[in-house]
């Protein structure tokens, strides 16, 4: 039979028209009503109707009492995410700390853990048994607020194969590395900078084309283009902190000479700011001429640091990109701040679940 003219399932239909649903309550700028809702996706308002009290009995929804209304007819009630449902849990682990954070549908964080340690000093297992302990107090304080955790994704300053397989971390010492279900949950593993892209890019007010360049003793970015990530062609793009601004430079533990991280890293911006802010503009103006992306967001450890490297990065940009003087580069600091990676990871457990409800509604049942 020819695929084009098979016929389509009804539970794919329902399916569909689920996420259709949640994701149409989810992009409002208000609270729709179900009658809103028939108006904007097409389907009839008994199915409507019907869709939204399972999502509604998932946990998904929640119907909010209608306001006063002064005109003729019926108040409708209004539909929003529900806070008190599914959460995502997102982990974060980097050269000098570990962090978790639990996210509701809503988008809201609701509890954050830190813990700093020199992760260089542990091998793998230990840093990761550390970081399941973390990852159980994460859980623990979900519950007990009533939440349900659908997932957990682990950002990695590292290369991470399609499978979750972390391929290589410099920074952290490690090599194909497998990360173990953590907290009683299997974990979705992608490299931190990629992560807190899509975190950013889900923030209000984000542009759909930018460079997200996560700062901290490594150096690492994430490329969206209309929207979307940019991964390469193997997956493992955005290492911009390998990139080379003084080729007879520092060595890098990555066997180079004068990679951007060792003059523009975390604790190279401490040592010497104005070094680290040309290397980065030297960098970026690079990225800018060969992708021709006009916003640049700084993350990580760059974020607070902002003000003290703008003025170098942007001197450097002026002077090297090519159209600089037609259409001037934005440079601006993270909105999602040193908390990026993390949170990109929960919202990216909270995406699975608004992008197929009916997989939460089946698990849940």
């Amino acid at each position: 039979m020819n695929a084009s003219r098979a016929p389509v399932r009804q539970s794919s239909v329902r399916a569909h028209n689920l996420a259709l649903v949640l994701q149409t309550v989810a992009n409002s700028a208000d609270r729709p009503s179900r009658a809103a809702i028939a108006g904007a996706t097409g389907l009839t308002r008994a199915t409507v109707s019907a869709l939204v009290d399972d999502l509604i009995a998932g946990g998904l929804l929640i119907e909010l009492d209608p306001a006063p209304r002064t005109g003729a007819g019926r108040p409708a009630a209004g539909l929003a995410l529900a806070s008190q449902g599914p959460a995502g849990l997102g982990l974060e682990i980097n050269v000098d700390y570990q962090a978790a954070c639990v996210v509701d549908l809503t988008g809201a964080v609701r509890h954050r853990f830190v813990a700093r340690r020199d992760q260089r000093l542990l091998s793998p297992g230990t840093a990761l048994a550390e970081l399941g302990d973390l990852a159980v107090q994460a859980r623990a304080a979900a519950e007990a607020d009533g939440l349900v955790l659908a997932g957990a994704a682990l950002a990695v300053p590292g290369l991470v194969a399609a499978d979750g397989l972390v391929r290589v971390a410099p920074n952290l010492g490690w090599l194909d590395v497998r990360v173990p279900d953590l907290a009683g949950l299997p974990v979705t593993v992608d490299n931190e900078a990629n992560l807190a892209a899509l975190g950013e890019l889900r923030a209000d007010g984000a542009e759909p084309t930018f460079l997200y360049v996560s700062g901290e003793i490594g150096i690492g970015a994430g490329i969206v283009l209309d929207g979307g990530l940019y991964r390469g062609g193997r997956g493992w793009s955005g290492e911009i902190g390998h990139v080379t601004v003084f080729p007879d430079g520092r060595p890098c533990r990555c066997g180079a000479n004068g990679c951007l991280e060792q003059y523009a890293g975390q604790e190279a911006v401490a040592a010497d700011p104005d070094l680290a802010a040309s290397a980065l503009g030297i960098a970026l103006s690079a990225v800018v001429n060969l992708l021709d992306i006009g916003v640049v967001v700084l993350g990580g450890a760059y974020a607070p640091e902002f003000d003290r490297l703008r003025p170098g990065i942007e001197a450097e940009l002026h002077r090297r990109v090519l159209t600089a003087d037609l259409a001037p580069v934005t440079l601006r600091p993270a909105a999602l701040g040193s908390e990026a990676a993390m949170r990109g990871a929960a919202d990216a457990v909270i995406r699975s679940v608004r992008e197929d409800p009916a997989g939460w509604l089946a698990q849940a049942v």
